[in-house]
């Protein structure tokens, strides 16, 4: 079987409680498949291929391989692509063969969690491309955002980096971020970013939308800055009057058409929410027929 080790991710416990969502278990007449308990005779045996229809980045694939080994543990399983791989259209990414009704009631389960992180990974490599096109920033670094879908962060983020971007914070407890209802209640930038200093706080990160906010936060401490929702020649702007002190960030109207203009102004990092938050679903199917 495949590895996948995401620190803080319990692959065998998302596995289990996925399966026992789709079947209904602990709900009057749940706990089971009853399409395939009725229609598929319990000695079947199936084998299948997973495809994917369009050009993507794969990512999900152990997930996918784990789903149906819970249900079959001894079915066979041929991994023909890996996380990260951009592959074309009509790819074949996975064979597998083993009971009929067992991969049947994995198949939904295994395709949504490859779709879905597939689909990050395509779009989160879309904007990477743009972004050191021409005129653009190679040595600018894509970010995602804490925009995910609740339970399942730390998929989503792994696969952003299989698209080629860099993770920022996993959550709120490894780096403080002030942003402007932050800034609202302390009452200016620097008193926010002194109140984080004093308390300790290793690494802190406040959110810019003015150019005269700039030297307040820095002077307070601030260890990276995020320009918010600025246009490409005030982030030129900003960049130039940090000097290179600490690490910037472009975010907020963000696109695929954009991000080249805003990469190209200087900044370190450029983050993007709908990588996570709205990245369509790969097409990827899953044809199966009996042996």
């Amino acid at each position: 079987m495949s590895t996948f080790d995401l620190p803080g991710f319990d692959l065998a416990k998302f596995v289990r409680e996925t399966l026992a969502e789709d079947l209904g278990e602990g709900l009057q007449g749940g706990g089971r498949d009853v399409t395939s308990d009725s229609v598929i005779p319990a000695e079947a045996r199936f084998s299948g291929v997973m495809d994917s229809r369009n050009a993507i980045v794969v990512a999900g694939l152990p997930l996918a391989e784990a789903f149906f080994r819970a249900l079959d543990p001894d079915c066979t399983i041929e991994v023909l692509a890996h996380d990260g791989d951009r592959v074309g259209a009509g790819t074949d990414l996975m064979r597998i063969a083993g009971r009929a009704r067992a991969l049947l009631t994995a198949e939904r389960s295994a395709l949504n969690i490859v779709q879905h992180l597939s689909g990050i990974a395509t779009l989160t490599h879309a904007y990477v491309t743009a972004m050191r096109g021409p005129g653009g920033n190679p040595a600018c670094t894509l970010l995602d955002t804490r925009k995910t879908i609740p339970g399942l962060r730390f998929l989503e983020k792994y696969a952003t980096r299989m698209g080629g971007a860099q993770n920022h914070r996993m959550g709120l407890w490894d780096a403080a971020m002030i942003k402007d209802n932050h800034v609202a209640v302390a009452g200016n930038v620097g008193e926010a970013v002194r109140r984080a200093r004093d308390a300790g706080v290793a690494k802190i990160i406040c959110e810019v939308d003015r150019l005269d906010q700039i030297e307040p936060a820095l002077a307070a401490g601030a260890h990276h800055l995020l320009l918010d929702n600025m246009e490409a020649g005030t982030l030129a702007e900003a960049v130039a009057l940090v000097a290179g002190r600490v690490p910037t960030e472009a975010s907020g109207g963000v696109n695929l058409d954009t991000i080249a203009a805003k990469a190209a102004s200087g900044v370190d990092y450029i983050s993007v929410g709908r990588l996570t938050q709205s990245a369509p679903a790969a097409d990827i199917g899953l044809d199966f027929k009996p042996v």
